[in-house]
């Protein structure tokens, strides 16, 4: 398959070195490099320009190596700390990203760069056509950093970057920030921005006047940095992402995108392994721990309650009894005591207390006492006409049976009959004479 060039009509292609890119050989530059030393091919013979357009890897070689064809794309989470280069390597000897990465992973790309002492959220990929999506400004995707400043600034500063800054030449988009707390002359700022230019942040902070102490970047896109421990990673889902670049490829896509909500992965502490006993061996006794003497001697003093009970209760002098009540119905304030009785007589009396009351006739049948009517339980008369005075006042329950007065002689209009004879005329009133 020949290879056909940019300005030819009708091809729908791609250069190589994207190409080989997306594959995982390594980044577009350095495939350029490998293009002019020719260590690339097509159909055994070597390229000699990196503008090469080809609608697949079909045929290429890398060092005589066949390449294969593309994986899906994988995006990954990393937590820079401070103090690492996001570099492939440095000629300095300073450690990378790359010399901290756990193994295991495959060939990945940083999204962005953060700086030396910039830590944070920091995105990997394998495929080098989303990394330049989720880095162009144009695309828009938001990028949120928190900022420990020192210095004095007020809110209405920060709010007029929303329209823009420049500083020594350069130009810097809209950037939204706020100030989170203050305490003294320290405090917090969240800056949100769509750009990632070198050194943005710390640059238009210390044009306000502020000296930025730690930057911590924690969130790009709709991927939050979260809990990750510093120094660990994680892959996002492919759902995720396929819903992420699908929002995003939209126009004007890049704001919705980045305020995407997705699952969080809770990250579960690992439980402390429980120490096991140790196994026992048959004729070998286990050894104890050791303790204090204090409390050893404590553990094996002699406590004379425990180990004497008669000789320890023998020492202690007899309760007094108590005397008991001969009548509970006593009436109120008029107590009578009856003397002590001995344990013979306590024993019957309580023996007598308890056992059920059983007629002979009606055997072996429990009977009931008889409760007395209301107006004899009560001592007194003069308690007795109050309360049923008091009950005649009172008015009838529905479906209740009441007495209703009779009638006199004159059908009720006159003076009733006495209540004590029930029908019989009530007697003439005496007349002197």
């Amino acid at each position: 398959m020949p290879p056909s060039k940019p300005n030819e009509p009708g091809r729908e292609g791609q250069r190589i070195a994207k190409l080989l890119a997306r594959a995982g050989i390594a980044s577009r530059r350095e495939i350029e490099r490998m293009i002019a030393d020719g260590r690339v091919a097509l159909h055994g013979k070597a390229l000699d320009t990196p503008a090469t357009v080809l609608m697949s890897l079909e045929g290429v070689t890398v060092d005589g190596n066949p390449v294969e064809a593309p994986e899906a794309a994988r995006l990954f989470r990393y937590h820079k700390p401070a103090g690492l280069l996001t570099a492939e390597r440095d000629f300095t000897g300073r450690p990378t990203i790359y010399d901290r990465l756990p193994s295991g992973l495959p060939r990945v790309m940083p999204v962005g760069r953060l700086d030396l002492n910039t830590e944070g959220l920091l995105l990997l990929t394998t495929d080098g056509e989303l990394k330049r999506e989720l880095e162009l400004p144009a695309s828009g995707v938001e990028r949120s950093y928190r900022a420990r400043a020192y210095g004095q600034v007020a809110q209405s500063q920060l709010e007029d970057l929303m329209l823009g800054v420049e500083i020594e030449g350069v130009r810097y988009g809209s950037i939204n920030a706020n100030i989170e707390r203050r305490t003294g002359t320290n405090m917090w700022i969240e800056m949100t921005l769509t750009e990632g230019k070198n050194r943005e942040v710390r640059r238009v902070l210390e044009h306000l006047g502020l000296q930025v102490s730690r930057l911590i970047r924690t969130r790009y896109g709709p991927f939050w940095l979260g809990d990750l421990p510093p120094g660990d990673v994680d892959e996002i889902r492919a759902s995720d992402l396929n819903t992420f670049r699908t929002v995003l490829s939209k126009p004007g896509g890049g704001k919705a995108a980045s305020n995407l909500q997705f699952a969080v992965r809770a990250r579960v502490p690992a439980a402390r392994p429980v120490p096991k006993p140790e196994p026992v061996r048959p004729g070998v006794q286990r050894r104890e721990p050791e303790r204090s003497a204090a409390r050893t001697a404590a553990a094996h003093a002699v406590r004379p309650v425990r180990e004497a009970p008669q000789r320890a209760a023998a020492q202690i002098p007899p309760r007094p009894e108590r005397p008991v009540r001969e009548d509970f119905g006593h009436r109120r304030g008029a107590a009578r005591a009856a003397p002590a009785l001995g344990d013979a007589a306590r024993a019957d009396r309580k023996e007598a207390r308890f056992t059920p009351r059983i007629t002979p006739a009606r055997a072996p049948e429990r009977q009931l006492r008889e409760r007395p009517a209301r107006d004899e339980a009560i001592a007194k008369p003069a308690r007795a006409a109050r309360a049923r005075a008091h009950r005649d006042t009172l008015e009838p329950r529905a479906g209740a049976i009441v007495d209703r007065p009779t009638k006199g002689p004159s059908g009720g209009r006159g003076k009733p009959s006495r209540p004590g004879k029930p029908g019989k005329p009530a007697r003439s009133p005496r007349t002197r004479k």
